[in-house]
């Protein structure tokens, strides 16, 4: 608990960087679940829906309409697992991926307007740090 003062800042300028990212979002933008879906999708490749809900930290039953939600949109393929024909796996189609990217397109933008206020130390800090913060959110603690 001695990092407990600097894991508190950390958090509250994570959340509030989130908030922020999240109103930047343009109108009829993905769910939050079809984000996450989408996204581990793009980065990780295909998974069985088992898969990307433990990779998630969400229970594969809470995840089960978003799932069908997105294949009803034909933005995720689903495919019988060639080894275990009882499993699905999902895949990102590639309306999927347009999806995924125009979803993200107006927050990249607001956050690379935002970007250009800092120095190039202070946004050389944040990339590194958004890496520490991806390593963070895999850590098996």
């Amino acid at each position: 608990m001695e990092h407990l003062p600097e894991a508190a800042r950390i958090r509250r300028g994570v959340m509030r960087l989130n908030r922020r990212l999240r109103h930047e979002r343009g109108a009829g933008s993905l769910s939050p679940n079809q984000l996450t879906v989408l996204g581990h999708l793009h980065r990780h490749g295909s998974a069985t829906p088992g898969e990307v809900a433990a990779a998630e930290h969400q229970r594969p039953q809470s995840l089960t309409r978003v799932f069908a939600e997105l294949q009803a949109e034909g933005l995720i393929a689903r495919e019988p697992d060639t080894v275990d024909r009882r499993q699905s796996v999902l895949s990102l189609t590639e309306a999927g991926r347009q999806a995924l990217e125009r979803d993200m397109a107006d927050r990249d933008a607001w956050l690379s307007v935002a970007l250009a206020s800092l120095s190039p130390t202070e946004r050389g800090l944040l990339e590194l740090a958004a890496a520490l913060m991806e390593r963070l959110a895999d850590a098996e603690v």
